[in-house]
């Protein structure tokens, strides 16, 4: 099986053989000289998508209107696309006309000069027609041309521009950022389904507080996800929170997680998104509290997470993780048997570390944190909740109960004693209901 990159050579050598240039395009060329493995390796070519067809028998016309087809290898497959110029874009994504055209003109309707450059295959040369390279030398991020056009033509690019500096570190340039500002509301063009995927990377991003930054400033947040402008300037109480506001708060906490799957990184943004709605004043005390913000935030992520079209595992382990995330400080006082069925939820190795990052972005308490992973370590010697030792079959034929909630509430309290460690075969749970139901 070739790799991707085999194959984009192969079929670069196989389109030079034809008379056709062609050049490595876009992200391949930027993260090579970044010095990062490419994702992919899409190819750029004079050859016109028929031209391409007739040269190669695996491949498919899937965006011919746009001059993109998809040619196959053993396992892998590579976009080829003819240079083009693109025409006006009336629907702020795909343009409505497009044009063959030469690398120089292909070059300038791209969207960021460091995804502007190409690089033929066979030689490993630089091609740079919109001063690319200077700009990654520089680490700035700017847009190719009228930084405002090339926004209007894809309003996406308002959030590529966030990401690409967030995972880059790039500046962003002073004409880019301020045509990001005012082309903001034109974000609302865009699906949900577009703009989570584009959001979801800046919070997988490893500066993914800088990217949160760059979204509050730019006003982009406020068109898909204003609830996070309500966290500035809501205020915590000092002796708890000597950090700042929640969203100081929340920030500290996001750069505090190391290569976190997403459902945890969206869980430490939206643990404290409650916090504004719930914030009340208590004159005896001096301080604010915040009380049920855990619940308040579970709803407003589910609504925020349903709007995005975040897959429904993803909302409900979320939703799940926030409205449990203030549990943690009550560990030391559960009984053994509400200790293990909290431990026993799916995602709780998830929740300690959305913990973990919630007391080390405040006053840097971890004693409860350190109480579940001794715990845990003490429970790992046998499942934390083990095998029913009866069943609803158990009860319904051998004491005549009738099917109802009342088996429900017996085999909890069975399943209770045993968690406890008081019971630990059958016939001692068969005793414990005896005696429970001669009471």
């Amino acid at each position: 099986m070739s790799t991707q990159k085999e194959l984009a050579i192969e079929s670069a050598r196989v389109l030079r053989e034809a008379g056709h240039v062609v050049y490595f395009a876009g992200g391949a060329v930027r993260d090579q000289l970044l010095g990062q493995t490419p994702k992919d390796y899409d190819l750029a070519t004079s050859a016109r998508p028929d031209e391409v067809q007739a040269l190669f028998k695996k491949s498919d016309a899937v965006g011919e209107h746009f001059g993109v087809i998809i040619v196959k290898g053993s396992g892998e497959m590579i976009e080829v696309a003819t240079f083009r110029t693109d025409g006006s874009y009336k629907d702020g994504r795909r343009p409505e006309s497009v044009e063959f055209s030469s690398p120089e003109q292909d070059a300038q309707r791209r969207d960021f000069t460091i995804n502007g450059l190409f690089q033929d295959p066979l030689t490993g040369e630089i091609i740079d027609h919109v001063g690319g390279r200077a700009d990654l030398e520089a680490k700035v991020l700017r847009a190719i041309g009228d930084p405002r056009k090339r926004f209007e033509e894809d309003a996406l690019r308002l959030l590529r521009a966030i990401r690409f500096s967030t995972t880059t570190g790039f500046e962003i340039e002073a004409k880019t950022w301020a045509a990001i500002q005012e082309c903001a509301p034109l974000l609302s063009q865009i699906s949900p389904e577009r703009i989570r995927d584009e959001f979801s990377r800046i919070l997988m991003a490893a500066d993914r507080a800088r990217g949160l930054d760059l979204l509050v400033d730019s006003g982009l947040i406020k068109e898909f996800l204003p609830e996070v402008l309500d966290l500035q300037g809501c205020e915590q109480p000092p002796q708890w929170h000597p950090e700042g506001d929640v969203y100081v708060h929340t920030r500290i906490a996001l750069s505090l997680l190391n290569s976190p799957p997403l459902h945890l990184a969206l869980a430490v943004l939206l643990h404290d998104i409650g916090k504004p709605a719930t914030q009340a004043w208590d004159a005896e005390a001096e301080r604010f509290r915040f009380n049920g913000h855990d619940k308040v935030g579970a709803s407003m992520a589910e609504k925020i997470l349903r709007r995005l079209r975040y897959s429904n595992q993803t909302v409900e382990d979320v939703t799940f993780m926030v409205s449990r995330h203030m549990q943690f400080m009550h560990v030391k006082d559960m009984r053994t048997a509400k200790l293990k069925r909290f431990m026993s939820a799916e995602t709780f190795e998830l929740e300690t570390e959305l913990h973990r990052v919630d007391c080390d972005s405040s006053n840097g308490f971890r004693d409860n944190y350190d109480f579940v992973r001794t715990k845990k370590e003490e429970f790992a010697r046998e499942p934390l909740i083990p095998k029913p030792l009866l069943t609803g079959h158990d009860l319904i034929r051998d004491f005549k109960i009738a099917p109802g909630p009342e088996i429900g509430t017996i085999l909890r309290d069975v399943q209770t004693e045993q968690l406890e460690g008081r019971l630990s075969d059958k016939e001692a749970a068969y005793q414990f209901v005896k005696e429970t139901l001669s009471q």
